[in-house]
């Protein structure tokens, strides 16, 4: 049977620099960039010719010199001025191609990346989002592709391009004059040694930013979701006081990346510096004791300056690359959460051999069946413990029990938002694991008291923007509940369905799932206090939703009790009784001290 793994928090990220391999991170990057590998290769090709012609720049330089103006004949000067000129010029063509055709690369691979990000978190299990702010995730689709995607354009490309041109100074320097070259290049160990102890701490320096990034988000979003509350209890300074905190964290940890970059810069800086010095020296007294030519002075001036603007350059790059490296971490981290297909099952949370499902009757009749389904949220705290009930075709049974008592898991785990751990659940005796999720959501369809509405119109509420509903339908499965008496379905609906009562979302909530005429239907039929109106038609709309239909019903109204089938009373996860509502109170047992107290004394 599939299941789920127990999800590590995606802000539980690891700082360790042994688990993150760069190569091993740009593999799993390579399959969004294969499908326009081609835009990356031909920019690549673009790399060794711009490399090329800046490399013939000084060299054309020394000719110059050497060739018409130190022995001050000027009429040879114009050629190498033209050559001079058309190599800038055809620099500058191949860097912006080069430039151009990497930026449609990295959009495009990036776009994949970030609509399979997307994809991956609609079918994440509920655990996830049970251990994971949304403002942690909502990084993962902006600021961290946003990040890879600035890799592409000063990235790793540039570095590949940085390489090349260093590699092609150091055997032009060498060609023309190996000891001047060996000179130039002293400074290579002492530069090598600075900027690998630099990237290191630029790399762990990134990765604070952007758990610091995620903070921020997670807190402004959580702030702004409840910010009725914050502001009814007056905690506007103590949220103030907790996201400034974090902006103060990520101020902070921004500063020291800049510290490690400004040191990096200023250092390569110094070495540049020191090294043309040196060249100056020695190089001007070759020339007076005329070993070598002015012109080659010069050009070696310029191959020197030109080889340490890659390395000056490369902390802007490493700043990007290890932004990218960090935020690619994050991003895999969250893919690597299995989804709710996917992974086996947290036997672990439970502990025990798992059970072996067994349909209590052969063709099972019964429209759903649970067999010794045990469930838990943490290890070693179970919620569920071995229940067992048959729920026949077009009956409607009612579960009551005490808050914790396990009603909600149940409703969960039938309609797979969180997978099963122990047991077995069949819908006319196909066991849910073995139908596909999307099917599965169409035959079983939940109510909750608790109801989304998104921005858009009431139709768009009730149809969820799916093709496949047409207006016809809405408006029928509207009628059908009674919402057309308290609003038109073209009604606008605000974020959140703020400006629509208890009531009202209620009644949109029937009418979205009755339009999609469900097998079985799981009902938490718990509302907040609503004006008599809205509570008769949302009665009405109750019993219109479980008309002939498999139901399944968090009890709250005493009139819904009465009505069900059956009651299956839960206390400490376990089914502890079961019948009529006659049956049971007259038992004076559970269900009847729960009568007593909540639907008797309440009323």
């Amino acid at each position: 049977m599939r299941g789920h793994a127990h999800p590590r928090a995606l802000s539980d990220v690891p700082d360790s620099d042994a688990r993150i391999y760069d190569g091993r991170l740009l593999r799993r990057l390579w399959p969004h960039v294969r499908p326009h590998r081609l835009l990356l290769l031909f920019s690549l090709l673009m790399l060794p010719l711009a490399a090329g012609l800046n490399l013939l720049q000084p060299l054309l330089v020394k000719l110059a010199i050497d060739n018409a103006i130190v022995p001050r004949q000027l009429p040879r000067l114009a050629p190498y001025v033209a050559m001079l000129i058309g190599a800038l010029l055809l620099e500058r063509l191949a860097r912006y191609a080069e430039a151009m055709l990497l930026q449609l690369c990295g959009q495009r691979s990036m776009h994949t990346l970030r609509t399979e990000v997307h994809r991956h978190m609609l079918r994440l299990a509920s655990r996830q989002f049970d251990t994971t702010p949304v403002g942690t995730l909502m990084t993962r689709v902006t600021n961290d592709i946003e990040s890879i995607t600035e890799a592409f354009s000063m990235g790793l490309i540039s570095m590949v391009g940085d390489l090349i041109m260093l590699a092609g100074i150091v055997v032009v320097m060498l060609w023309l004059d190996p000891t001047m070259a060996l000179l130039a290049l002293a400074a290579v160990p002492v530069l090598w040694l600075v900027v690998t102890v630099f990237r290191r701490l630029i790399r762990v320096a990134q990765r604070v930013i952007r758990r610091c990034v995620a903070q921020i988000n997670a807190t402004a979003q959580e702030q702004i979701g409840g910010m009725s509350v914050v502001q009814i209890f007056g905690g506007e300074r103590r949220a103030m006081e907790r996201f400034e905190k974090a902006n103060r964290a990520h101020r902070d940890a921004y500063l020291t990346a800049i510290r490690y970059d400004a040191t990096l810069f200023a250092l390569v800086e110094l070495l540049s510096s020191l090294t043309i010095a040196l060249l100056l020296w020695f190089g001007g007294f070759r020339v007076l004791q005329h070993t070598v030519t002015f012109g080659l002075l010069v050009a070696f001036i310029e191959y020197v300056q030109r080889f340490f603007i890659p390395i000056r350059d490369m902390s802007v790059q490493y700043m990007a690359m290890q932004q990218a490296m960090a935020a690619s971490e994050r991003v895999f981290d969250l893919l690597d959460n299995p989804d709710i297909d996917g992974g086996p099952p947290p036997r672990a949370l439970l502990g025990g051999p798992p059970v072996r499902p067994v349909a209590s009757s052969p063709g099972a009749r019964h429209k759903v069946q649970f067999v010794d389904v045990s469930f838990a949220y943490l290890p070693g705290q179970p919620v569920l413990k071995q229940v067992s009930l048959e729920v026949d075709e077009g009956e409607v049974v009612a579960v009551v029990g005490a808050t914790g008592s396990g009603k909600s898991t149940l409703m969960r785990l039938l309609s797979r938002l969180y997978e099963l751990q122990q047991g077995a659940i069949f819908l006319d005796g196909e066991a849910l694991s073995d139908i596909p999720l999307e099917q599965l959501r169409r035959r079983v369809v939940v109510v909750s008291q608790d109801v989304f509405l998104f921005a858009g119109s009431v139709a768009d509420n009730i149809s969820l923007r799916d093709p496949g509903i047409t207006a016809e339908q809405i408006r029928a499965a509207a009628e059908r509940v009674g919402l057309t008496r308290l609003l038109p379905t073209e009604r606008e609906v605000l974020e959140r369905g703020a400006n629509l009562s208890a009531g009202e979302r209620q009644l949109v909530a029937f009418a979205r799932a009755l339009v999609r005429e469900p097998e079985v239907l799981v009902l938490d039929e718990a509302t907040s206090s609503i004006d008599p109106e809205a509570e008769r038609l949302i009665q009405e709309g109750t019993l219109e939703l479980m008309r002939q239909r498999t139901s399944i019903v968090i009890a709250h109204r005493l009139s819904t009790i009465q009505r069900a089938s059956r009651i299956l009373v839960l206390h400490n996860g376990m089914v502890v009784e079961q019948g009529t509502h006659a049956e049971l109170v007259a038992a004076t047992g559970v269900y009847s001290r729960l009568y007593q107290l909540q639907y008797v004394n309440g009323a």
